[in-house]
């Protein structure tokens, strides 16, 4: 997620372990995994106009970090996915992604000298890296909201029970507690829906249209700020800034999208606002970089 609060500690629980008895296929099938999550949290990053968000062109609504400090760290996680996708072929305990993720936010946070770029990548991606080394193993595809299910029946209550135990200390758990929001923790329990339900048929969609990766990208990224309770938001504005979100979210889809002549300069336009009223939806950010990971996942399948 975009932000810079203190480290996640999504992975700070064990859960279940991962179901099954199958044997782990080549690590040919990791790299393959890892290479694909990485590619997806670069085009997040590269995306341009992002309301609010980093991007190489600006900082958006962030003040400590930049584009060279997202490269940062991307270049940290190298290892992480290939070892949690690696983890998922063997059927590891819960335990030990999560001591996985724990050690990539680690690494995170020392090239970003403390900065938090990466937590829901970590978190989002690490789990559906996990999924897809689980099912590659069992030679199961991952068409439709497979994935998401793996994610939901293998981890959901462990990831909640998780939840519920941490401290509301952080921006998460004080939005929570302030506004009910779940946020990446009940995004993930419950399978992913804002990204099997809104996410990928919008970015599918949008290539099936004609569209280049970079325009379909964005297209997706507005689609997804105006129905996600996007928890960066609701910490930085409350219900109006999210409520001013997703309602200027919905109006640039309605009125075309990217299929319009001149959406470029709304959606500059609309970034403009964001960082006037230092809006971020960071978690929207997040579920963008998980759907192109798993639109990749299936072409590549």
């Amino acid at each position: 997620m975009h932000s810079s609060a203190r480290p996640a500690r999504e992975f700070s629980n064990p859960g279940v372990p991962l179901h099954g008895d199958r044997l782990p296929l080549s690590a040919g099938d990791c790299r393959t995994i890892a290479r694909l999550a990485l590619r997806a949290l670069h085009q997040e990053l590269s995306t341009y106009p992002k309301p609010g968000l980093v991007s190489p062109t600006d900082s958006g609504s962030h003040d400590d970090m930049d584009a060279s400090t997202f490269f940062r760290s991307l270049l940290s996680l190298r290892s992480y996915f290939m070892e949690i996708s690696l983890a998922g072929m063997r059927s590891a305990p819960f335990t030990d992604l999560k001591n996985l993720g724990i050690a990539a936010e680690a690494r995170m946070l020392q090239a970003t000298g403390g900065i938090n770029t990466h937590r829901g990548g970590i978190f989002n991606l690490g789990l559906l890296a996990a999924a897809a080394g689980a099912l590659q193993a069992g030679n199961q595809g991952m068409r439709g909201d497979t994935l998401g299910l793996y994610v939901h029946h293998t981890w959901g209550l462990a990831i909640r029970n998780h939840g519920a135990a941490l401290p509301k200390t952080s921006h998460g758990g004080q939005v929570e507690l302030r506004y009910g929001a779940g946020g990446v923790i009940e995004e993930a329990a419950q399978g992913f829906p804002h990204l099997f339900g809104t996410g990928l048929p919008v970015l599918q969609t949008s290539l099936a249209a004609g569209a280049t990766l970079h325009d379909a990208t964005v297209q997706c990224l507005f689609a997804l700020i105006a129905v996600l309770p996007d928890s960066n938001l609701l910490y930085r504005g409350g219900t109006t800034g999210l409520e001013f979100a997703q309602r200027s979210a919905r109006g640039f889809i309605e009125a075309g999208g990217i299929q319009r002549c001149g959406w470029q300069t709304d959606a500059v336009q609309l970034h403009r606002q964001f960082v006037a009223r230092r809006l971020s939806p960071g978690g929207s950010a997040d579920l963008l970089a998980a759907t192109l990971f798993v639109h990749w996942l299936q072409a590549a399948a």
